[in-house]
Order: structure tokens, then C-alpha cells, then sequence
């Protein structure tokens, strides 16, 4: 069974920062796409940014240049840095990752989300 586990969430002002984590444990051979979510109007989640195995990224329009993307392999972890935080940002954060088992099986995973709160 695979579990991802987000850390780092909480309330900071409008201008701050905070450092989102996501560690993946269980029978794991590979991680290949992780990515970071939030809930958007008029869709279930959209992606904040995500990076694959190569470690090529992505970023939605509304963060580039204030948010950066990383992941760690050997602790199986991704991050999201998260700069000049807005209160539009205000959101629970939902780690998302494509991962082999060790049943052979490639199989996509959430985690439970961490919040985030922008506010003064």
C-alpha cells in the first residue's frame, strides 16, 4: 500500500512564504509524475505544478515566478516552495503522484491535503 503525506501548510500573511512537503511511503519502485493540487471554481482541482521523473515542470499561470517545484528521489519526497503568497492562494494543497508498486503495478495516488491560509 502506498501512502502520500503532505506537511507544511498553516497561516502566513499575504507576502510570506511556506514549503509544502510530500513524502510517498509503502512498497514503491518508482515515483514518475508528482504534482500539487488545489481546488479551483468550476473544477474539482487544478494543478498548481507538477514534475516528472526527468524533472521537467509545470506551473499554472497564477504562480509562475512565485512558486518552484522540486522533488527529492532518494526520500521519495516533492516539495512546493511557495513565495509572495497571495490570499487567493488560501486553499487546501493535495499531493498527487504516478507510482510503481512492487506488484507491477502503476497506479495514481492523492494524499489528504494540507491547508494553507493567506491572510493579515
Amino acid at each position: 500500500q502506498v501512502q502520500l503525506v503532505e506537511s507544511g501548510g498553516g497561516l502566513v500573511q499575504p507576502g510570506g512564504s511556506l514549503r509544502l512537503s510530500c513524502a510517498a511511503s509503502g512498497s514503491i519502485l518508482n515515483i514518475y509524475f508528482m504534482g500539487w493540487y488545489r481546488p479551483a471554481p468550476g473544477k474539482q482541482r487544478e494543478l498548481v505544478a507538477s514534475v516528472t521523473s526527468s524533472r521537467s515542470t509545470n506551473y499554472a499561470d497564477s504562480v509562475k515566478g512565485r512558486f518552484t517545484i522540486s522533488r527529492d528521489n532518494a526520500k521519495k519526497t516533492v516539495y512546493l516552495q511557495m513565495n509572495s503568497l497571495k490570499p487567493e492562494d488560501t486553499a487546501v494543497y493535495y499531493c498527487n503522484a504516478d507510482v510503481l508498486g512492487s506488484g507491477g503495478a502503476k497506479m495514481n495516488y492523492w494524499g489528504k491535503g494540507t491547508l494553507v491560509t493567506v491572510s493579515s
